[in-house]
């Protein structure tokens, strides 16, 4: 499924115009007015990354960034700030308040989306190391035949047989993913749309059983599925 993004900004055309190229790009998107309605969403939605304004009303984006650094589980949500306060001194608080990232506005949607990219896939390497480390804790904690019966179906997969399994543009895609292309990139090469890369993903998260890039990535190498 596609990672989901929180556009939160009082200004309508300032949702409407990051929504849109977000979508375009791939994401799942949604949105808040302010900083209280966006807390609101993320304890509900749980997104992947959260970009907002700074100055609104009710609550801003500040104390929005802090209060989401006080829930465990979203301790390490990557955040971007947008503000048109350029200052060293409220660069320093936004970066205090617990952002990952402070971009002044205005600015140009294409250099927001890389940022958006390189965040989202440190995220998820992060959280894919931490599974693996907590399932390998937890392996060693069990007997032997536990140990065994526990592994994926696809511990003992013959190669040729998964491979087999997948479509002729399915391993392009994995290819490519491999090389850290985003969905953006992977469709100029090969010449489709965005969402069409995404339902390819999708397809090759389903046939390996893995939840998410970073482990598809990790499980193709581990098992040979890529040059």
């Amino acid at each position: 499924m596609p990672l989901t993004i929180l556009v939160v900004d009082d200004d309508l055309g300032t949702r409407l115009s990051i929504s849109d190229y977000l979508e375009l790009s791939g994401y799942s998107v949604i949105t808040a007015n302010d900083g209280q309605e966006a807390l609101t969403m993320v304890e509900t939605y749980h997104p992947d990354l959260i970009v907002t304004d700074i100055v609104m009303p009710r609550m801003n984006g500040y104390e929005l960034v802090r209060q989401v650094r006080q829930q465990p589980p979203f301790r390490l949500l990557p955040v971007i700030l947008l503000t048109a306060r350029t200052r060293t001194q409220e660069r320093i608080l936004g970066y205090q308040s617990g952002c990952d990232l402070y971009l002044p506005k205005p600015f140009e949607l294409e250099e927001l989306a890389a940022a958006i990219r390189n965040l989202l896939e440190r995220s998820q390497i992060i959280q894919s190391e931490y599974r693996f480390s907590h399932k390998d804790s937890s392996a060693n904690a069990l007997p032997t035949k536990t140990v065994e019966n526990h592994h994926s179906v696809f511990t003992h997969v013959d190669k040729s047989q998964l491979l087999s399994s997948l479509t002729a543009r399915e391993q392009e895609v994995l290819e490519m993913l491999t090389h850290g292309l985003s969905n953006i990139e992977i469709g100029n090469q090969l010449h489709l749309s965005s969402r069409t890369v995404e339902k390819y993903v999708s397809s090759l998260l389903r046939k390996t059983a893995t939840s998410n890039r970073a482990e598809l990535v990790r499980f193709a190498m581990t098992h040979g599925l890529v040059e």
